[in-house]
């Protein structure tokens, strides 16, 4: 029989239990020794222990190891520990919030349509919004500037089974694009806007990594001028897909632009009403 080993540290070099913490995905947490912060992707057994995958707000991924004391939560010191299989797994959300359906199949597209002004636009709205509308039978294309929208909204004959809603760059009262939006708005034709110069502007500056948008002079190409106020290569594409990278859900967006495109998924996939009243 093993005899009893009585601990003979003193009370005060003893360390003093911290709470045990499954590394649940979604989970955020900061490893002590580097300072890095971010969300529990996942979590493995290796041959030198089970470690945990960490994802920070630019998508950058590190792996490190769970050890006792190894994490902050809130600030407080914990261990991380695998979480328990027979854990109730919480709804899966897409990027938009909403909750996930597993395995739902698109639907097949309806005859009503988003326009959006541009490829980045709809780059945009894909990323964050392509889950439900893929299962709302919603399609998103671009007009490559709004100039041409009263025409391209004249030959698709909207209607109440044909709704079509549209998403325009710096909407502000007394531009271009509020008195094009005022010509062509009915009872079956929204627009809505937001604020910004370009949608670049409607991806919050903390998600890209910057203080703050640079304010460029009137004149200049704004997209060529955030890059060269930023300190970027002046490639607008690269610009682009950096900024694009940065948006993992709604949380990176401004609220104008959250608003303005639930507003317009509501407005084609709501329901045709009885003009009659039956």
């Amino acid at each position: 029989m093993r005899s009893y080993q009585p601990d003979l540290t003193p009370p005060w070099k003893r360390s003093a239990p911290v709470p045990e913490v499954p590394a649940e995905p979604d989970l955020v947490v900061e490893e002590v020794s580097t300072g890095f912060c971010g969300a529990v992707i996942r979590c493995e057994k290796t041959a030198q222990g089970p470690t945990v995958t960490l994802e920070d707000r630019f998508g950058k991924h590190r792996v490190f190891p769970m050890e006792p004391r190894g994490f902050l939560l809130e600030g407080e010191v914990v261990t991380l520990v695998r979480p328990s299989a027979a854990a109730p797994a919480r709804p899966a959300r897409t990027a938009s919030g909403s909750i996930a359906v597993p395995g739902a199949r698109a639907r097949v597209a309806r005859a009503g349509r988003i326009y959006v002004e541009g490829r980045h636009d709809a780059e945009l709205v894909e990323r964050v919004w392509g889950d439900d509308l893929r299962i709302e039978g919603v399609v998103v294309e671009y007009l490559e500037g709004v100039d041409d929208l009263p025409a391209i909204v004249r030959e698709f004959s909207p209607g109440p089974d044909a709704r079509l809603g549209v998403l325009v760059d710096h909407l502000v009262p007394g531009s271009k694009e509020s008195r094009i939006a005022e010509r062509v708005s009915g009872a079956d034709v929204l627009v809505v806007g937001h604020p910004y110069i370009d949608v670049w502007e409607a991806v919050k500056p903390s998600s890209v990594g910057i203080p703050a948008w640079p304010v460029v002079p009137r004149g200049q190409d704004w997209k060529t001028g955030v890059c060269r106020a930023l300190g970027w290569p002046e490639n607008t594409g690269a610009a682009w897909r950096h900024i694009l990278s940065a948006v993992r859900s709604y949380r990176d967006l401004e609220p104008s632009l959250l608003g303005s495109v639930e507003h317009l998924i509501d407005f084609v996939t709501a329901p045709a009403t009885d003009p009659s009243g039956d």
